[in-house]
């Protein structure tokens, strides 16, 4: 998998490009690309594309380690979101 189709926006490919960038900005754009990403393009598939496209000349950039923890990260997560989180894992209410 090379095509566009892995990078459908150009987000990763500019990030690289941006002097200075930052660690949390580059999770931002990690963010925005993923859900960007068609649903018929497998996001660990894309993702070690993309490493061997970008990471692989620019080990130290943060987005190769933005990358690298992505495809690293295939659990589920461990906090629930909305109410159901802020309440703590596994309480309802009645």
């Amino acid at each position: 998998m090379t095509g566009p189709e892995i990078d459908p926006k150009g987000l990763i490919r500019e990030a690289y490009r941006i002097e200075g960038i930052t660690g949390a900005e580059c999770r931002s754009i990690f963010m925005d690309w993923a859900l960007s990403l068609p649903e018929s393009v497998p996001a660990t598939e894309a993702l070690t594309a993309l490493i061997a496209r970008h990471a692989v000349s620019a080990p130290n950039h943060p987005m190769s380690t933005v990358l690298r923890e992505g495809l690293a990260e295939g659990r589920p997560a461990n906090r629930r979101g909305g109410w159901r989180g802020r309440r703590g894992a596994g309480k309802t209410a009645r």
